[in-house]
């Protein structure tokens, strides 16, 4: 194992480890600052600040995945009929990273049972529109290393901003608590940091 190999899996671990620990501590009740900003929050969904965040939660939730990983297929496609085929496989792992990132509130939410701040379908740990965003932006910043190195810092803070854009807005809907979010922040960088590994996608 070489030692970039060490370095990402510690990271990945350290990662996961804050995922399980926020999801257990707030297992049976709602942690202090959850309830401390949910209260702060309550009833904006009714409010301009809630038509405002339903339309980003729309824009960067289970949506956005979709759209990123159909217009990196279809370029895939089309370098691979012009003949440009190592450009055309990393556009196809990229594309598979994002892959397992709905698969986050189908495991993880029967395991850690956390019920909403306000009545609403599903359980809410964690927030599965805040790893679609994060996840993105993840396989977004790849993509950049291998494809326009230059353009990563604005990569990177575009994914930031709209990882935590999403975030609020699930905050301001009422839908989650701060712990659903920056668990699911954590898991969305995990997932993609493990795909990138698999796939043979890391940078040293």
């Amino acid at each position: 194992m070489t030692l970039p190999r060490v370095r990402w899996a510690v990271i990945g671990i350290v990662i996961f480890a804050v995922f399980v620990a926020l999801g257990l501590l707030g297992s049976h009740q709602p942690l202090a600052l959850d309830t401390a900003i949910a209260n702060a929050l309550r009833g904006q969904w009714q409010r301009p600040a809630g038509e405002v965040a339903s339309v980003v939660s729309a824009i960067l939730g289970p949506a956005l995945p979709v759209v990123f990983d159909t217009v990196l297929l279809i370029a895939a496609a089309v370098y691979w009929r012009r003949h440009e085929r190592a450009r055309a496989g990393v556009l196809i792992r990229v594309a598979l990273v994002v892959v397992p990132c709905r698969l986050v509130s189908v495991v993880f939410k029967p395991v850690f049972v956390r019920e909403r701040p306000r009545q609403y379908a599903d359980l809410s740990y964690p927030s599965g529109h805040v790893v679609s965003a994060a996840t993105t932006g993840f396989a977004a910043m790849l993509l950049c290393l291998w494809l326009a190195p230059r353009l990563l810092r604005w990569v990177a803070v575009v994914a930031v901003v709209a990882t935590v854009l999403c975030a609020a807005s699930r905050l301001v809907l009422g839908v989650h608590w701060p712990t659903d979010v920056l668990a699911a922040a954590c898991i969305g960088a995990f997932l993609p940091l493990v795909m990138s590994v698999v796939l043979e996608l890391r940078y040293a």
